[in-house]
């Protein structure tokens, strides 16, 4: 680590606290308008619970599109995010946005397991919502996407299949794929990884599954873990024949780029689009 934390985003996000804020203000407003089915359960711990936002107008069969919110995975709450639904909502999609147990509460494994179950729970229920299972995709920002990436991937030491839904699309946003230096981070005392999760739950050392489609995106004024990271994950997919987007956003930071993603004319917001439209 340099003697400036590269992953404490509030010291290179001037505006920290005022986007976080929209993102509340503006998840209040879709949820005033939007029909959410909120706290479905798709497990028996406290956390582990989902909101399904359905489009105003939408044939039977819609795409659905799945959420994995960040908060370096030991902060967050899904209704501070549900505008993220906003582009999948105009596109005629079916959203949800994933709840996960937070760390150091409960371990790494713990989190990565949920949202697997999550995702496998709205896949075989997404009839009832009136999406199409084979109609899935996935995004995910910041430790979000991190935990999405372990839909089409296995930890370097899962000795056993893990079950895994069948997503046709993957979006991941900002991500970290290299946990070695979190547990040395200002988040040793927040979320309390250890070493060894660390090593057992990066994505670079994983082995990657198949994903018909995965773009893995970051904001141009990210701090330099970001993009190195995306650049190494997108080269590796690449050489092993999981072809892989990367996506520089100029001018977007690690807060803004969850605005972008939640506009329909957005960058990001037309990638969602464009991806469950195309499925």
């Amino acid at each position: 680590m340099t003697s400036q934390d590269l992953y404490r985003i509030r010291d290179f996000v001037p505006d920290f606290d005022a986007i976080a804020t929209e993102f509340a203000e503006r998840s209040r407003k879709l949820s005033e308008t939007a029909d959410v089915l909120a706290d479905i359960r798709y497990g028996a711990r406290e956390r582990e619970v989902l909101d399904v936002i359905l489009p105003s107008r939408f044939n039977a069969g819609a795409p659905l599109h799945v959420f994995v919110h960040g908060g370096y995975w030991r902060s967050g709450e899904k209704e501070n995010y549900r505008l993220v639904a906003a582009p999948v909502l105009a596109a005629g999609g079916v959203a949800a946005i994933v709840e996960y147990d937070l760390m150091p509460g409960q371990r790494l494994h713990v989190l990565v397991d949920q949202v697997r179950r999550a995702v496998l729970w709205l896949q075989k229920h997404a009839s009832d919502f009136g999406a199409d299972p084979r109609r899935l995709t996935v995004s995910g920002h910041s430790a979000g996407a991190h935990l999405a990436s372990f839909l089409a991937a296995r930890g370097p030491e899962e000795t056993a299949e893990p079950s895994l839904p069948e997503i046709s699309g993957l979006l991941l946003v900002s991500g970290i794929y290299d946990l070695s230096e979190i547990p040395g981070s200002f988040l040793r005392d927040e979320a309390e990884m250890t070493l060894s999760e660390a090593a057992a739950w990066s994505p670079l050392t994983s082995i990657q599954l198949h994903c018909p489609q995965r773009i893995i995106a970051f904001g141009t004024e990210e701090t330099s873990p970001f993009h190195q990271q995306a650049t190494a994950l997108t080269a590796q997919l690449n050489a092993r024949g999981s072809v892989s987007e990367i996506l520089p956003l100029p001018g977007l930071n690690h807060m803004s780029v969850v605005l972008d993603l939640a506009d329909p004319a957005g960058q990001l917001g037309g990638r969602v689009a464009s991806m469950i439209s195309s499925i």
